[in-house]
C-alpha cells in the first residue's frame, strides 16, 4: 500500500511539473500581452510575448529594416520586446540620451554592451567611471592633438594612395576591392593611435588576424546578446566551444597585451589616443587588462565604422553621376597638389561634408538601436511615463528612412544638407549618427577629418567607376555591423597637373 501511495505521489509530482512547464509560459504570455506595464504601447503581439522574435530578426540580419516597418505600422513608439520600447521621433534623442541636469542618466543595457564578462571600457562603463575615463581620453581627441596626430595619420593615407596607384597599374583594367583598402587604412591608423603601432595591413596588402577576428565577432556578438536572456543556455553553449577556438582566443589576448606593453614602454610623450589614460593609469586604477580593453574599443569604434562610411559614400556618389562630378569639381578646383590636402584644408569642402552626412543618413555604420535602461523611478520619453528598468532604443536606419522626417528618404541627396528648399521640411534634429549627451561619440571630429582627408585624396588622385558586380552593393544584411560584400571600383590614376 505504501509503495502504491509513493507511486501515486510521484505521478502527481510529475503531472504537476509538466503542467507548470506548460502553464507558466502561457501565463507569462498572457501577463505580458494584457497586464504588463508596457501593454498599453502598440506593437506585434509576438514581440510582446517573448524576446525571441526580436532576436530572430537580429540574428537574421534584418532587424534594422524590420524596425522601419514596425514604426510605419505602429507609430513613434513601438513595443519590440516584453521589456523594450523603440522610439522614432527627433525629441526622443534628448529624452533618452541628453543631459539630465543632476538626474541619473539612462545607463547602457548590459546585455547589449557586455554580452560576455570582459574588463569594462569607456563605452560600457558605469556613469561615474565613464566620466573619469572620458576626461582623460578627451585630450587625445582635442583640436591640438589632432594637429599633432596628423603626421601619423598622413603617412598611412599617403601609403594608401601609393598602393592604389601600384594596384591600378598592375591589375591592367581589373577593378580594385576598394572596401578592403579602406579597412587596411583605417585599421593601421587607429592601431598606431591606440597601440603605438600599425597592423601592417597597408604594407602587406592583407588583413591582420586580429582584424579578421573583429569581423567574425559581429555575428557572434548578436548571438551572445540573445543568449544573455537565457544564461543557462549561454553557459552550456560556451562550454561547448572547441579547445582550438579557446586557444586561439588566448593567443589573441596575449598578442594584444604584448602590443599594449610595448606602447607602455614608450617613455616620451606621444600624441595618440591612449596617452591620457597611461598618464593617469595608477590614479584611475587601470591595470593592463583595462588598458587593453579601452584600446581595443578605440580600434573597433575608430576603424570599422570609418571604413564603412568611406565605402558607403564612395558607392553612393558613384551611383549618382551628378554628385560625383560636383564633388570632383570641388576637390580638384580647391587643391592643386596632394600636398595641399590636409586635416585642416579639407574643412573647406562643404559639398564633401554634405556627401558624407547624406551617406551617414542613408547608410549609418551603427544602424541599429543600442538600448538604454530607464532609471529607478522611471522616466518621461516623448511625454509618456516609462517604467523603471524598461529598455529604450532609437534605431538609426529606421529613423533616417521615415518620410515624416526626411523628404524622399530613400534617395541620395547631398543637397538636403546645403539648404536646398526641396528639403526645407526635413527634421534635421532627427539625424544623430554620433548620438548626443554625456555619452556621445568622443571621436566624431577625428572621424570626420580622417574620412574627408582620405576621400579628398582619393578623389584628387583617381578617376573612379563602379564595377558592374557592385551596383547592388548596398543591399546588405546587418549583424550589429553591416555585412559588406567587396566594393569593386575601377581606378584610373590622374596627373596632378591635369
Amino acid at each position: 500500500m505504501l509503495d502504491q501511495i509513493n507511486l501515486l505521489d510521484a505521478k502527481l509530482a510529475f503531472l504537476l511539473a509538466i503542467s507548470m512547464a506548460i502553464l507558466y509560459p502561457i501565463a507569462q504570455a498572457i501577463y505580458n500581452v494584457y497586464f504588463h506595464p508596457l501593454s498599453r504601447f502598440p506593437g506585434p503581439i509576438s514581440h510582446a510575448i517573448s524576446r525571441l522574435p526580436y532576436f530572430y530578426c537580429q540574428i537574421n540580419g534584418t532587424l534594422v529594416f524590420d524596425m522601419l516597418t514596425l514604426h510605419q505600422r505602429y507609430g513613434d513608439i513601438v513595443r519590440i520586446a516584453p521589456d523594450e520600447l523603440a522610439f522614432s521621433h527627433p525629441d526622443a534623442w534628448k529624452d533618452i540620451m541628453g543631459h539630465k541636469n543632476g538626474e541619473a542618466e539612462m545607463s547602457k543595457a548590459s546585455w547589449y554592451y557586455r554580452p560576455i564578462e570582459e574588463p569594462p571600457h569607456i563605452v560600457n562603463e558605469e556613469q561615474e567611471r565613464h566620466r573619469s575615463l572620458r576626461r582623460q581620453m578627451a585630450h587625445g581627441f582635442s583640436e591640438k592633438s589632432m594637429r599633432d596626430q596628423e603626421p601619423i595619420i598622413r603617412k598611412y593615407v599617403d601609403l594608401l594612395v601609393d598602393k592604389l596607384r601600384q594596384q591600378s597599374n598592375s591589375l591592367e583594367g581589373s577593378p580594385i576591392v576598394l572596401s578592403d583598402w579602406y579597412n587596411f587604412t583605417t585599421f593601421d591608423i587607429i592601431g598606431d593611435l591606440a597601440f603605438g603601432e600599425p597592423f601592417g595591413c597597408l604594407q602587406g596588402s592583407h588583413y591582420d588576424n586580429w582584424i579578421e577576428s573583429i569581423f567574425d565577432l559581429a555575428y557572434i556578438g548578436s548571438i551572445l546578446q540573445a543568449l544573455s536572456f537565457y544564461p543557462w543556455l549561454k553557459r552550456g553553449l560556451l562550454a561547448l566551444v572547441p579547445r582550438s577556438a579557446r586557444d586561439a582566443y588566448e593567443k589573441h589576448k596575449k598578442l594584444t597585451e604584448a602590443k599594449m606593453r610595448r606602447r607602455m614602454a614608450v617613455t616620451e610623450e606621444r600624441p595618440d589616443l591612449i596617452e591620457g589614460l597611461l598618464k593617469k593609469k595608477d590614479e584611475l586604477n587601470l591595470d593592463i587588462e583595462h588598458l587593453v580593453s579601452n584600446a581595443e574599443i578605440l580600434i573597433i569604434g575608430g576603424s570599422e565604422t570609418t571604413a564603412t562610411l568611406l565605402s558607403g559614400v564612395t558607392y553612393l556618389i558613384l551611383q549618382d553621376a551628378k554628385a560625383y562630378e560636383k564633388l570632383k569639381d570641388e576637390v580638384r578646383s580647391t587643391f592643386h597638389s596632394r600636398e595641399d590636402i590636409n586635416l585642416i584644408s579639407v574643412n573647406s569642402l562643404p559639398y564633401m561634408l554634405a556627401c558624407l552626412d547624406e551617406a551617414l543618413r542613408m547608410y549609418p555604420p551603427v544602424a541599429n538601436g543600442p538600448p538604454r535602461v530607464c532609471p529607478k523611478g522611471g522616466a518621461r520619453i516623448l511625454g509618456e511615463y516609462i517604467p523603471e528598468n524598461t529598455y529604450a532604443s532609437i534605431h538609426h536606419w529606421a529613423m533616417y528612412r521615415r518620410e515624416e522626417y526626411f523628404t524622399d528618404p530613400d534617395t541620395y541627396h547631398p543637397e538636403r544638407f546645403l539648404g536646398d528648399s526641396r528639403f526645407s521640411n526635413d527634421q534635421r534634429e532627427a539625424f544623430q549618427p554620433f548620438h548626443l549627451g554625456p555619452r556621445n561619440c568622443l571621436g566624431r571630429n577625428l572621424a570626420y577629418s580622417e574620412i574627408r582627408l582620405i576621400l579628398a585624396l582619393i578623389i584628387f588622385n583617381f578617376d573612379m567607376t563602379l564595377a558592374d558586380e557592385s551596383h547592388d552593393w548596398i543591399q546588405q544584411r546587418n549583424y550589429l555591423t553591416w555585412k559588406k560584400p567587396p566594393l569593386k571600383v575601377y581606378l584610373t590614376p590622374r596627373n596632378e597637373e591635369a
